[in-house]
């Protein structure tokens, strides 16, 4: 056989082989031209603004979010609890079936005993809402709240819980709500991030896997403003660049991404362009919207901004000065807001009183009942409430046992505790006035109209539209979401009005 016959030979043998159909490859080599075809087309959207409006599942009563996490799991007992059979079991030992199968953080089972709560309650608003003597303010605006007294969680100690609080589930690299919200709504500024984070106090357990993007592109993740006159670092230009010497610079860079883009197809060097982008138009949006200057003088007291903060508080001063940072956290929440920011997280930390609960719980409530009530009267006065969801919420709640760790004075604090806890709601379509849901006569266990965390999670979202089984992202061979998918989740319908 010659040279020229083998050839002849190979190449209908080669032919063969790409088109037949046990092989396949000649399917997956057209179905590779389609894709880049269809690439092609999407690869110009891609470069548009990812954070761009889009349309819910169906209408939505929401369209912006104020998460006020309390991170460290603020004590229910002491707040909006109140439990006379509990106060008259104080320093008895608690049922042992009860105790079978929990577990804690530090209590020792054996020589546990009921913690009573020395806070005076009282009924407020239409409703008669109960609140304790330290949240004042937050009880005068008892008809704009919603009040879950039934959450239960799956988790005991504060990251894993605080990231099923925040992220739907109890692991690392999940998106977080606000991810979530963002990825499904986009934002309504194009000059300021879609998801922003706020931080007051010493910072939360779970830190900056809180408002992480996970398997989302990254443009959905949150972005931290600090405290001061310099909200996100190194925003502001050098001394010496020019403005037009940068806006050549970024498009000199935005067109060597396009084409790494071209090559890669990967959603996240159009994240980059997109992150590059935003922080040129946030040179001028961040600092206008830190300076308080033009806020009234009547605002800024009403939030406490100018507030000196007391002593004591050491697991939720901070650095800094832990009040004023706060209220002036509430307020440009706020600000945001009203700029079309979709999702702010309000975080402070830390609420795990393990000791000395009266003193440190007073702290922590006088640093915010009046900056958050004074952020939803605002909200209210500026007709923005209706459509502004604001949550205040912590990981899970306190135990009506009172703290034995050995080696520190017995019942000064309390431990972790999933089974029950407390969660607020306002605005964004909720109904004012609504105490939902109980627990037993010690607070031990949910008794009536129990609620998961991913039943709350699915609630939120359908505030804004989103179906929660609908609101997907392919990721490690399945569509993932927020609401875990080991569980089969519900909205609560009764609680929107």
């Amino acid at each position: 056989m010659t040279p020229a016959d083998l050839a002849l030979r190979a190449g209908i043998a080669r032919r063969s082989f790409l088109t037949s159909a046990g092989s396949g490859l000649g399917g997956i080599a057209l179905a590779h031209m389609f894709a880049r075809d269809a690439r092609g087309s999407a690869g110009a959207a891609a470069f548009a603004n990812p954070l761009a409006p889009k349309r819910p599942h169906f209408a939505p009563k929401a369209k912006n979010c104020i998460f006020i996490f309390m991170a460290g799991a603020p004590s229910q007992l002491d707040l909006f609890e109140p439990k006379p059979k509990l106060n008259a079991l104080h320093g008895e030992k608690m049922d042992g079936s009860l105790l079978d199968g929990k577990r804690f953080a530090f209590i020792q089972k054996d020589s546990a005993v009921l913690m009573g709560s020395k806070r005076t309650f009282r009924q407020h608003g239409a409703g008669g809402m109960w609140f304790s003597d330290l949240l004042p303010h937050m009880a005068r605006r008892a008809d704009d709240l919603l009040m879950v007294r039934s959450m239960h969680t799956d988790q005991f100690n504060h990251h894993p819980g605080q990231l099923l609080m925040q992220c739907g589930e109890a692991r690392f690299g999940i998106p977080a709500t606000g991810s979530w919200l963002t990825y499904g709504l986009g934002s309504e500024n194009e000059n300021l991030p879609g998801y922003v984070v706020l931080t007051a106090g010493r910072g939360s357990s779970g830190g900056a896997t809180l408002w992480s993007s996970g398997f989302l592109p990254s443009t959905y993740a949150g972005v931290r403003f600090r405290n001061g006159a310099e909200p996100v670092l190194d925003l502001a230009n050098p001394p010496g660049l020019p403005p037009e010497l940068q806006r050549a610079g970024l498009d000199a860079l935005g067109a060597i991404n396009r084409e790494g883009f071209e090559r890669a197809r990967d959603p996240e060097i159009a994240s980059r362009i997109a992150a590059y982008e935003l922080a040129f138009r946030m040179q001028t949006a961040a600092p206008e919207l830190v300076d308080l200057s033009g806020e009234r003088a009547a605002t800024l007291d009403a939030y406490g901004v100018r507030r000196a903060t007391p002593k004591g508080g050491s697991r939720g001063r901070g650095n800094g000065d832990t009040y004023a940072e706060f209220a002036r956290n509430c307020l440009l929440a706020r600000r945001m807001v009203e700029r079309g920011v979709r999702f702010v997280n309000l975080i402070h930390a830390s609420w795990d009183h393990h000791s000395d609960l009266d003193g440190e719980l007073g702290f922590n409530a006088g640093m915010s009942d009046q900056p958050i009530a004074a952020l939803i009267g605002d909200l209210k006065e500026r007709g923005m409430l209706e459509d502004t969801l604001v949550v205040w919420a912590g990981e899970f709640g306190r135990t009506p046992l009172g703290e034995n760790r050995p080696g520190r004075p017995a019942n000064t604090g309390r431990d972790h505790h999933p089974n029950a806890f407390t969660v607020l709601m306002a605005g964004g379509g909720m109904k004012g006035g609504l105490s939902y849901g109980a627990t037993d006569e010690i607070g031990w266990d949910v008794v009536e109209d129990p609620v998961h965390v991913n039943d709350f999670q699915a609630t939120l979202l359908a505030a804004f539209g989103l179906d929660h089984e609908r609101l997907t992202y392919p990721h490690a061979g399945t569509q993932r979401r927020l609401t875990s998918l080991a569980r089969q989740s519900k909205v609560i319908g009764e609680w929107f009005a």
